[in-house]
């Protein structure tokens, strides 16, 4: 029974931090001229640091799926389905997912470890002293810069994951760029992008609360702070997951 009760308090308090991290965001962009370059540097490390592991996926990804998809498809004479299969792989399914995963693993124990570490040094609490609203300087910024940046590495992966399988597809059998690309915008829906904006978004608002509610989590020790990156990457994952399965599900059953 305790147990449940800590469960639905967490849940409340959970709810009420991004609450209030969602209502500081327009104080935020108004006048929050000191945490903008917080914003900048999150953009910077979980966007453009995370550009090289993201191109190598992508095309690898790209690539593959092409060479086993022609080859299956191939069986049957249906080798036109491949880009059907190509948006469904890497902008609607395979690719929010991965991204996901790349963004935990690099700033979600980055982001914990660092808001924690601030608490354990009691610069939290000299913020507070000083009239500094440590929410909107703190989880505002990285919020919006993570949030961000999910949504634009994964158009980043949609395109260099279909240039990759268009490279790829020039060693088994010549085609012309123009036919490639048209096929693709042919099996592109509107759908198609507007699942991989909920899922970025979503994705994004989940990793980055979750990073910065588990380095506010902690209490007094330094060896808490190891703990909150990791119980940030193992529930970051889990949510994302869940949410990534709940949004592919909801979509064949209302945008099909």
């Amino acid at each position: 029974m305790q147990s449940l009760v800590n469960t639905v308090n967490t849940a409340f308090y959970n709810l009420g931090f991004f609450a209030k991290t969602l209502k500081g965001v327009g104080r935020f962009i108004r006048h929050s001229q000191a945490s903008f370059k917080i914003l900048v540097m999150q953009t910077l490390f979980t966007f453009v640091h995370a550009m090289g592991i993201v191109t190598l996926l992508a095309v690898a990804i790209g690539a593959a799926v092409n060479i086993v998809g022609t080859a299956a498809l191939a069986q049957f004479s249906q080798e036109q389905l491949i880009y059907s299969i190509l948006i469904t792989m890497i902008l609607r399914e395979l690719g929010p997912l991965l991204i996901a995963f790349i963004v935990i693993a690099r700033s979600a124990t980055a982001i914990a470890t660092e808001v924690a570490g601030m608490v354990i040094s009691h610069e939290v609490e000299a913020y507070i002293s000083v009239g500094v609203d440590p929410i909107e300087h703190l989880a505002v910024p990285r919020f919006l810069g993570v949030t961000a940046s999910v949504f634009l590495l994964n158009i980043y992966f949609a395109v260099f994951g279909l240039a990759g399988s268009f490279v790829i597809a020039q060693f088994f059998a010549t085609v012309p760029i123009g036919y490639y690309f048209t096929n693709i915008l042919q099996n592109l829906k509107i759908q198609d992008l507007l699942i991989l904006f909920i899922k970025s978004i979503t994705c994004g608002a989940i990793i980055s609360m979750v990073a910065v509610i588990q380095g506010f989590s902690v209490e007094r020790a330094t060896t808490e702070v190891p703990v909150a990156g990791l119980k940030a990457v193992s529930s970051a994952f889990a949510l994302c997951i869940v949410v990534n399965v709940f949004l592919s599900a909801l979509y064949y059953l209302v945008m099909v």
